[in-house]
């Protein structure tokens, strides 16, 4: 199966099976943080993994949109697919933190602790004045309001406005880098995450987080195997400048893995010459597509979306081409007799060549015309709510599909990209 999948926006094909019934609509995000996660029905639940050794979670950076990417493991925790690695950057590094850091039945109860404790209420208004809001440019004016909130005072257990200014303390110090402090996220964080379960030898969720190193500019990955992974952790992969400041860890200050690279993709694709059989669900926040800007506050829009979708779409049909040229060389290599098998040239090629499957399935937010540039960094609770809710019906739509379970047949195309996104184009 080599094409790519989608259900785009306006069109008259449903990829859904006509047979499916609605998904389960979610219980309140008020819900008791301790209850045990609920089972999709039959007719939404599918055979775990297949053919494919190992399922990957990948959770891009995006601030307060990242409650999408709760809503969506919330409807994968429900079909019984829990993540042998999942990898993040930014607020998808908390998020992914927070899955590896507790067993599985306690996962989605803690990411909504996390939701929870960082949102407010609307501005001003409580939830039944928020129902009088209605319509895209009332609820546009309160988010933006609630953003502002943001901006002046922070987020609850996540960062507050640094007292004073920096620009009054003394160059050279770290408090005149940065307009806010996260220190309240590290107590968030060691409270909700078990760092022993994280770190243990026999870990069953791997665990990778990516920086940028403030000196060299490189992108790093703070990788469980490898590290030992502590709240800081954590806090450097989400420290984007100039709000938050860097994060010294062993001598070297790191910022937001987001600067250079938004997604995670590219590190688990090149991480191992020969990956096992990999079911991977790639949850991003940010759209590479979109339409024409009409004025200055939909450019700024636009920009932040270009700009931190890391253009996932268009590294992943590169990675597929190269997969089929990696298997086209497995199998020519396997042709030739045992004594050009010896050359040097060969076995050079030997060592990038392989033959494994992937499956990768696209979760893309489609932000409402009504959030603004602004929806990054915009911390109130009914916009927390929308967000988780349209991480886990979407979850909920694309687990509809059997074929995303499915290997493929093909002995060069084996790696298929599913995106049932409804982006415009």
């Amino acid at each position: 199966m080599n094409e790519r999948f989608s259900a785009r926006q306006g069109s008259d094909v449903d990829v859904a099976p006509k047979t499916a019934s609605e998904p389960p609509r979610p219980k309140s995000l008020s819900a008791p943080t301790s209850r045990e996660p609920r089972q999709l029905s039959k007719t939404h639940r599918q055979p775990k993994r297949q053919g494919f050794e190992r399922v990957v979670l990948l959770l891009q950076g995006g601030g307060a949109l990242g409650a999408y990417q709760a809503g969506v493991y919330e409807a994968l925790a429900e079909a019984d697919l829990h993540p042998d690695w999942v990898a993040g950057i930014s607020i998808g590094a908390i998020n992914a933190a927070i899955i590896a850091g507790n067993p599985p039945d306690r996962r989605v109860g803690k990411l909504r602790e996390f939701w929870e404790g960082i949102t407010k209420a609307w501005f001003g208004i409580g939830e039944l004045g928020s129902l009088l809001v209605r319509g895209d440019s009332a609820r546009g004016s309160v988010n933006q309001m609630n953003a502002v909130t943001a901006l002046m005072s922070g987020a609850p257990g996540f960062f507050r406005p640094r007292v004073p200014n920096p620009w009054l303390h003394p160059p050279g110090t770290l408090e005149a880098t940065s307009y806010y402090e996260t220190a309240p996220l590290k107590s968030t964080l060691e409270s909700l995450i078990d760092f022993e379960l994280v770190n243990a030898q026999n870990a069953k969720t791997r665990l990778s987080l990516g920086a940028v190193n403030v000196r060299s500019g490189n992108l790093i990955y703070f990788d469980s195997p490898s590290h030992v992974i502590r709240p800081e952790h954590v806090m450097a992969s989400g420290a984007l400048p100039p709000g938050f400041p860097a994060i010294e860890i062993e001598g070297e200050h790191y910022w937001d893995g987001g600067l250079v690279s938004n997604t995670p993709l590219q590190w688990i694709a090149m991480t191992q010459n020969r990956p096992p059989d990999t079911l991977v669900f790639q949850v991003d926040l940010w759209s590479a597509r979109g339409e024409f800007p009409r004025n200055m506050a939909e450019v700024a829009t636009r920009q932040k979306e270009i700009q931190y979708s890391s253009r996932t779409r268009a590294f992943t049909d590169y990675f597929k081409q190269v997969a089929k040229l990696r298997n086209m060389l497995a199998v020519l290599l396997e042709e030739l007799p045992e004594e050009m098998r010896q050359r040097e040239e060969v076995k050079y090629l030997s060592a990038v060549a392989d033959r494994h499957a992937a499956n990768i399935v696209q979760l893309i937010y489609r932000a409402k015309g009504y959030e603004g540039d602004s929806k990054d960094y915009e911390f109130s609770r009914r916009s927390m709510e929308d967000h988780w809710r349209a991480g886990y019906y979407d979850a909920v739509h694309a687990l509809r599909h059997p074929e995303i379970f499915e290997r493929s047949s093909s002995p060069y195309e084996t790696l298929v990209i599913f995106d049932f996104s409804r982006d415009p184009g």
